[in-house]
């Protein structure tokens, strides 16, 4: 651990790192909080599995077209507010059934990915940072993407906050009261995406849906309001997220799997202890 924060003053890489982590942790701890409320897991492990399709994409365009303009940041950007829009809209007023559209964007998404990665001609290791998280290859480009979506996903949250809060609390009252819950429903569905892409960036496609819960999920444990659980769970992802690149660093292991180990860790140890204090509260 003591390697890394000295050549934390040395290497640029490292810096952009930290910062994409701080940046991710934001996100994060503010989306995550309504997704574990609202029991959205699902959602989330959609958009993140389907968002293989606009990487792979994106990079088919560039190799084999040479059409540039699309990155494979933009082309995950771009698939996962498509798949956030597309399940609204199948699953608004419960027209069909919410898993059974889940299931389907998500083999999808996968599946297109994959066609669309062997159809590139070359080796795709940079798809595979994608895939399981390469932080340390974080660029400025990189940080400023992820800077100006937590900028729009906190200004959103921070302005839609009483109405997110009615959604996720009683969906039927909140209508009544004459809340646009298809309107903010949408945007629920779009700010996860845009989450799921600045965690695709830290902890890749497979372990995304961790970072976005488990922070959140640890913070439910201590506080019982929606804002302080967002601080919290804020908190805990940036605090696993460092942790983890300064455990991982001297060794050489992954760390995005690091990071997700340390949150499952935090998180079983909060549950463990609220477990434990509801038992003495019982006696």
């Amino acid at each position: 651990m003591l390697t890394f924060f000295t050549d934390l003053a040395h290497y640029p890489f490292l810096v952009n790192a930290v910062a994409a982590v701080l940046l991710a942790a934001v996100a994060a701890g503010v989306v995550g909080s309504l997704v574990v409320v609202r029991r959205s897991t699902y959602l989330a492990g959609a958009v993140s599995h389907s968002t293989l399709a606009g990487l792979g994409l994106a990079r088919l365009l560039q190799r084999r077209f040479g059409i540039e303009a699309l990155t494979p940041f933009g082309g995950a950007l771009l698939a996962a507010v498509g798949v956030a829009l597309l399940v609204a809209r199948l699953t608004a007023r419960d027209r069909n059934r919410s898993d059974t559209v889940l299931s389907a964007v998500w083999t999808g998404g996968m599946a297109l990915g994959v066609s669309f990665v062997a159809a590139t001609p070359g080796y795709q290791d940079d798809l595979m940072s994608y895939l399981f998280g390469s932080v340390l290859l974080a660029t400025g480009r990189d940080l400023a993407w992820m800077a100006g979506l937590d900028v729009l996903v906190v200004a959103t949250v921070a302005l839609c906050y009483n109405r997110f809060l009615a959604i996720a609390f009683n969906e039927e009252l909140a209508r009544l009261r004459g809340v646009r819950t298809g309107f903010y429903e949408t945007l629920f569905h779009v700010l996860t995406a845009l989450t799921v892409v600045l965690l695709v960036r830290v902890a890749g496609i497979v372990l995304a849906i961790a970072l976005l819960t488990l922070p959140a999920a640890t913070a439910g444990f201590f506080v019982r309001r929606l804002d302080r659980m967002m601080a919290a769970a804020a908190g805990v992802g940036a605090a696993a997220g460092l942790l983890g690149l300064a455990v991982s660093y001297a060794p050489g292991w992954p760390p995005g799997a690091t990071i997700v180990e340390l949150a499952v860790l935090v998180y079983l140890a909060a549950a463990l202890w609220n477990r434990r204090g509801r038992a003495r509260q019982n006696l």
